[in-house]
């Protein structure tokens, strides 16, 4: 009785190990880090939300973000020389020797972004805070954020493996 057991659990375990189900759910499209620059942008006003510029990620990257994705926002604070851009994460403020301060500030959701700036003054009275700014957003998988150097956009780039070259370049 014992060989007729073990012959059955042997056909059966074959017969069960053999037979394929239903394909599962498609997973990602694997498409990656990706980062874009808005360039020489002039931020808007309302008396709701102050001054802002704002976008979707369904016209910049082709659609909303995973939900294992985050955004990284960098300012370009000046250049050393035109080949070496500097650009600063956001928020920060800048402080000045007068008591003046700005801060930029940004959030997201899977489907856009708003960048803020603010200051303790009237900012329309310095255009240069406001006008013709450029901005170079990161979007990278949310595991990797934890373990890079956020502050350095070259350490981000580098470890999303992104180049130049994929920057893709737009104006809101």
């Amino acid at each position: 009785m014992k060989k007729i057991l073990t012959l059955f659990a042997v056909i059966g375990l074959v017969a069960f190990s053999s037979c394929e189900g239903p394909e599962g759910p498609p997973g990602q499209d694997g498409i990656g880090a990706q980062a874009f620059e808005i360039l020489n942008t002039n931020f808007s006003y309302n008396a709701n939300d102050g001054y802002f510029i704002s976008g979707t990620f369904q016209s910049k990257v082709g659609g909303d973000l995973f939900d294992d994705e985050t955004v990284l926002i960098y300012r370009l604070k000046g250049t050393i020389n035109s080949q070496t851009p500097i650009w600063q994460l956001i928020p920060t403020t800048l402080y000045f020797d007068n008591g003046d301060e700005i801060t930029y500030d940004y959030d997201f959701s899977k489907k856009d972004f708003q960048i803020y700036v603010g200051a303790n003054y009237n900012l329309a009275e310095t255009p240069s805070y406001i006008n013709s700014q450029s901005f170079r957003i990161v979007i990278i998988p949310s595991a990797l954020a934890s373990t890079i150097n956020k502050n350095s956009l070259t350490d981000v780039m580098k470890a999303a493996k992104l180049s130049e070259s994929q920057v893709q370049k737009i104006k809101l």
